[in-house]
């Protein structure tokens, strides 16, 4: 079980008592709404065919007008390309993508989503979605503000973003 955070940042405090602990309101937060968030659509993905990383490169081929160069998608979901090429591998030995050399730059490789890889996103996407909706109800009025508050920060932390 993990402690509250007030009493991970007093035992912090009482260690280096100069030590601003403050960020950890924010960023610890956001670590556990992420591990809380995991653990709450775990179930739906040991059910699923691909791994959650695999559907995080599923989806936004799913809706490409066309090949994406897999060195693209790597970069636009803040993934390492080495981490991309070894789920698209596993993707493609699975029939859910097809991978080709670029026409125009053979250095890059093209990535397109097959039927099996969109009948893949088609069942498991909305699953995962209603899921979403489940958890996120208790915010009720509060949600606006939730959403206000998180995309400020988003914004924030992207004014940051080294590779911006």
């Amino acid at each position: 079980m993990l402690l509250p955070l007030a009493e991970v940042r007093a035992r912090w405090a009482a260690e280096h008592p100069g030590l601003d602990t403050s960020p950890m309101e924010i960023v610890g937060l956001i670590r556990r709404i992420h591990l809380l968030h995991e653990r709450a659509l775990r179930p739906l993905h040991e059910t699923a065919p691909v791994t959650p990383p695999e559907l995080d490169l599923l989806i936004p081929l799913r809706h490409a007008p066309g090949p994406v160069i897999a060195r693209r998608l790597a970069a636009n979901l803040g993934i390492s390309r080495v981490a991309v090429s070894k789920s698209l591998a596993r993707l493609e030995e699975r029939g859910h993508i097809r991978r080709t050399p670029s026409a125009v730059d053979r250095r890059s490789v093209e990535v397109v989503i097959t039927d099996a890889g969109r009948a893949v996103v088609d069942a498991l996407f909305p699953r995962l979605l209603a899921r979403e909706v489940e958890l996120l109800a208790g915010l009720g009025e509060d949600r606006e503000k939730v959403v206000a508050a998180l995309t400020r920060l988003a914004e924030v932390l992207a004014a940051a973003d080294p590779d911006r």
